[in-house]
């Protein structure tokens, strides 16, 4: 009943879910310290996009002939979970050192004199590494969490869109 419910209501639930999620990396930012670093930003940006279609789909299914979108506006939905899937799971396998990050976050920079005067003297901040969790719990990084929650988001999305399908 309360599935059946969310999945009516998907546009305002994924808007409501991306939301959230990104108040919660802030809070973590903000409250707990905790630099994002440039595969975190990224992951940030799928739900700003999903955010962005999800509040657009909302306002397109309620224009006249908006009806026809509400199947393929969850199927989107559903793409743009997927390529948080996607770099989330990345993201997650750089931490576990599966395969190599990019090479503008991964860690192994030594601190040297020149890059503390640069500092100083106004240079650029290293962004925190994207190949060292930041936060851990039960054994999955935020990444790993994320990675998690997008594929249930991904799943939501298709059962939404199925749900459509079958409405007269």
């Amino acid at each position: 009943m309360i599935l059946r419910s969310f999945l009516d209501r998907w546009r305002l639930v994924a808007l409501l879910v991306s939301a959230a999620m990104l108040a919660a990396a802030h809070a973590f930012q903000t409250f707990g310290g905790l630099a994002p670093c440039e595969l975190c930003l990224k992951q940030r940006t799928v739900y700003w996009v999903a955010g962005g279609l999800a509040a657009a789909a909302m306002v397109l299914v309620r224009l006249p002939g908006g009806a026809r979108w509400r199947e393929a506006t969850c199927w989107l939905l559903a793409l743009v979970f997927l390529a948080g899937v996607g770099v989330a799971g990345y993201h997650a396998g750089v931490e576990w050192k599966f395969w190599p990050g990019p090479q503008s976050c991964s860690g192994g920079g030594a601190v040297t004199m020149a890059s503390l005067k640069a500092l100083l003297n106004g240079g650029g901040v290293k962004m925190p590494a994207c190949d060292r969790p930041a936060w851990v719990f039960l054994g999955l990084s935020m990444a790993g969490w994320n990675t998690l929650a997008s594929i249930g988001l991904v799943a939501l999305s298709v059962a939404a869109a199925l749900r459509e399908r079958a409405k007269p």
